[in-house]
């Protein structure tokens, strides 16, 4: 770099603001810690740094003085200098960051990618939804290498006590884009885990869990429900929902090549289950009555076992909630399950772990899932004829 031309009697900060203005020849003008002014032939000024990476002199340009200050520019070249003393180079980590995209378009590759793992399409879309309505105005845009902590808690504040559940699940939502931002190298940390504390604790005493009938009003809610005029597989869904104690979906999404009909057993796949795992359930023989009567109704284009009324659809959830509903059935589809566990824990002498497994239920003590190494499937056969023999009784 010829013609330098220093200013100024110390070895750093030899420019000011307004010397950079008014210098009019062309050179390159020293002001430390390797940075340059250039001015051309044409009187256009831009800032040049050189530095010395893996043994090597680099120029590195930082812009026309019209867009960087003296300051900026006294500031990229300090904070590039000590990459480079570190050891680092600072144009490879340049051009890495122009790779980066933005929160936006992580998040939106990230939904691409899992829409496998979805337990159905409903999950899938309220992910990317929330995120869009809630997030991206905040920071979608910014490049996810700069999102901070302050960027994450400015998009919850306004959500967290209005909308609890909602903000819960954004913040979750937010931190699994930005654990694969942290995979892809894009960044090394994730800001939704650092504000935990900063946010107020949710009063959770008064969250109102779903409607549940008590387990002896539940022989006479499938009753009402067989005598009902709704649709034949409706009814027989229903049913084998209750008889099951598995969730809405697990249900309705059911396909008959889940079903070994003659060793009454049902396997829902990995992809369908809430903790990712495969479940097998015991059928009962009420059950297995139940299927024995889908079959007369089996779409040959289709191989959902209660088929909607559109072609390859299983029933909508919503079909199940109206249901109990218009016959005024105090509980939610997925109540059932409480019953079935409130029956089990208050009237059987059935082992806890043995219910525990046919709600399909996670055990969260690490000890214990150590231990859990069999699914207590013949335990459980015994425990699901019993339900369904209770609530049969009770007709």
């Amino acid at each position: 770099m010829s013609g330098i031309k220093p200013y100024g009697a110390h070895k750093e900060k030899r420019l000011s603001a307004a010397l950079v203005r008014n210098l009019k020849e062309p050179g390159f003008y020293a002001d430390g810690n390797g940075l340059y002014l250039k001015v051309d032939a044409s009187g256009a000024k831009r800032w040049v740094q050189r530095v010395v990476i893996h043994g090597k002199r680099r120029d590195i340009g930082l812009g026309s003085t019209s867009l960087v200050a003296l300051a900026e520019a006294r500031e990229k070249a300090l904070e590039q200098r000590k990459l480079a003393r570190a050891g680092e180079d600072p144009i490879a980590l340049r051009k890495r960051s122009e790779g980066v995209p933005t929160f936006a378009d992580a998040a939106i590759r990230y939904h691409e990618l899992s829409k496998p793992t979805w337990r159905n399409e409903k999950h899938g879309k309220q992910f990317i939804t929330t995120l869009q309505t809630d997030v991206f105005p905040h920071f979608g845009a910014k490049r996810i290498s700069v999102v901070s902590t302050a960027d994450v808690l400015a998009a919850l504040t306004p959500i967290w006590n209005t909308k609890p559940e909602t903000a819960r699940r954004i913040k979750q939502r937010i931190g699994s884009v930005m654990k694969y931002a942290v995979a892809q190298g894009w960044r090394t940390d994730n800001p939704a885990d650092a504000i935990t504390k900063a946010l107020p604790k949710h009063d959770r005493s008064k969250v109102q869990h779903r409607k549940a009938l008590p387990y002896d009003q539940v022989a006479e809610a499938l009753s009402k429900v067989r005598a009902s005029d709704a649709g034949v597989v409706t009814k027989l869904a229903f049913e084998f929902l209750v008889l099951t104690a598995t969730r809405s979906a697990e249900t309705r999404e059911a396909t008959w090549t889940e079903f070994d009909l003659d060793k009454a057993v049902w396997t829902i796949p990995a992809s369908r289950m809430k903790a990712k795992r495969a479940h097998r359930v015991p059928l009962s023989a009420r059950s297995l009555a139940i299927l024995k009567e889908a079959e007369r109704y089996k779409q040959t284009e289709s191989n959902l076992v209660f088929p909607g009324t559109k072609l390859n659809r299983p029933l909508s959830d919503m079909t199940l909630s109206k249901l109990v509903k218009e016959l005024g059935i105090d509980a939610v589809p997925h109540g059932f399950r409480s019953s079935f566990r409130d029956w089990a824990g208050e009237s059987t002498s059935h082992a806890r772990e043995v219910v525990e497994f046919a709600l399909a239920h996670v055990i969260k003590d690490k000890a214990e899932a150590a231990y859990a190494r069999s699914d207590l499937f013949e335990k459980r056969r015994i425990l699901m004829s019993d339900w369904a023999d209770y609530v049969s009784e009770k007709n």
